[in-house]
């Protein structure tokens, strides 16, 4: 499943990034890295989808968190 499709205050292990190499940098070096167990804190049909990772909260685009594929 991706995290797009991922209902409000559900927690979620990251499994891949279906993304190109700078995509993937990118998602990592803010911590969402395969095997990172995270929290969707606010996922509405429209704006970012915000995400708790470890001790942070960040906002990912729609776009980026289809590629994120969780289970």
């Amino acid at each position: 499943m991706v995290l797009s499709s991922v209902g409000n205050g559900k927690e979620v292990t990251v499994k891949n990034i279906d993304g190109g190499r700078g995509l993937r940098s990118k998602l990592y070096s803010m911590g969402l890295i395969p095997g990172v167990v995270l929290k969707v804190i606010n996922q509405n049909s429209a704006g970012p989808v915000i995400i708790g990772v470890r001790d942070s909260r960040l906002a990912i685009g729609r776009g980026m968190a289809e590629k994120i594929i969780v289970e």
